[in-house]
């Protein structure tokens, strides 16, 4: 069963919003938090979201579970073949009413692959966010996440989130609290700052 997130959020001594992601760009997300990720993501996108997984995949969105708001937007495609599914993902990205497309390949995403999608995004004005195995992700990307849920007592979900490749800034961690009851995502503090020059693109 799927998370069912928070989708407010406090930030009390971080930027105004650490977590947004860069528009008309692809981004990716790895580990096992990865999809409450992007939960949290199509709450605070508008408009129609896409999620594009493959056919013979297990788990797949609850609707009535999911954030308020998102499940009367999410539209769910299930191709059967990889091949079908980068071809999804490029189309949703060109899509331009689409807010936001979340996408999960089962193979590693090639240079050549990542290009495509961020001509796509531009032409479609639209976000995307390719949930990865790990190190499995194109050089392509804008930027990648590593999510992990942490170990918490009975009343918070703490979930560990790295921003470990990043075009255009330095790379950051944080440690957030998911608390379902509250309905509040809070910054717990920040697991440390890495000032690194961000990777050159590709």
């Amino acid at each position: 069963m799927w998370l069912k997130v928070c989708v407010t959020m406090r930030v009390d001594s971080a930027p105004p919003d650490p977590f947004s992601l860069r528009p008309k760009r692809v981004h990716e997300a790895e580990g096992r938090g990865r999809r409450a990720f992007a939960l949290f993501q199509a709450a605070r996108h508008s408009g129609p979201l896409v999620w594009i997984l493959p056919a013979h995949a297990v788990e797949v969105p609850m609707l009535r579970g999911l954030p308020k708001g998102v499940g009367e937007r999410l539209h769910l495609l299930r191709p059967v073949n990889e091949t079908d599914l980068l071809w999804c993902i490029e189309e949703a990205l060109r899509a331009a009413p689409v807010g936001l497309v979340i996408a999960e390949p089962s193979q590693p995403l090639s240079l050549t692959a990542g290009r495509r999608f961020q001509l796509a995004a531009e032409a479609g004005q639209t976000t995307g966010l390719m949930l990865i195995q790990t190190d499995a992700g194109s050089n392509a990307t804008e930027t990648r996440w590593n999510c992990e849920p942490m170990a918490s007592n009975p009343d918070s979900t703490l979930h560990h989130w790295t921003l470990k490749k990043n075009k255009q800034g330095t790379l950051r961690s944080w440690i957030l609290n998911w608390n379902g009851a509250s309905a509040a995502v809070h910054m717990v503090s920040e697991a440390g700052e890495r000032y690194q020059p961000a990777e050159p693109a590709r």
